[in-house]
């Protein structure tokens, strides 16, 4: 399967999107105007290399505050599925569920990998009017979150 092409693009507005969020609410984009929005993709909960990135996303978290930064995280998996994450590994961020990857196709990071699709893992900084400031495809997970706190700062 071919990717979807991306809807979004450094310079533009970000189509405002809703999804179903680990606190229970259908969360949109357009929530967080006036705070710049980490939306960070990741393939799967509890998997050893989603699982560095969230903890370091986590070890963050204060510092994403500080500089009137929200972090989200999004993956395919279900909202019972990112409580158990956020539980074990004690997230201060909400995790969306993109089941029908609707998002992850608008953000062009669903992806055919290894004869299969998935999650391309990517993030996104969005200023505080909903533009899309800076992308990262394609992330190696080491030394990542430290590279999206200093472009939000």
């Amino acid at each position: 399967m071919a990717q979807a092409q991306a809807q979004v693009a450094v310079g533009q507005p970000v189509p405002d999107f809703r999804l179903p969020a680990s606190n229970g609410k259908t969360v949109a984009l357009s929530d967080y105007r006036g705070k710049k929005v980490v939306v960070y993709f990741y393939p799967k909960d509890m998997t050893p290399g989603c699982t560095i990135e969230a903890g370091d996303f986590r070890d963050a978290h204060e510092e994403f505050t500080n500089s009137n930064t929200v972090v989200l995280g999004i993956s395919p998996d279900d909202l019972p599925s990112h409580e158990k994450f956020i539980e074990t590994y004690n997230l201060p961020f909400l995790l969306l569920a993109d089941t029908n990857h609707e998002v992850c196709d608008m953000f062009g990071v669903w992806r055919a990998k290894d004869g299969s699709e998935g999650v391309e893992r990517s993030t996104f900084l969005i200023d505080e009017q909903g533009k899309l400031l800076k992308e990262w495809r394609d992330v190696q997970v080491e030394g990542h979150t430290k590279m999206v706190l200093e472009a939000a700062k």
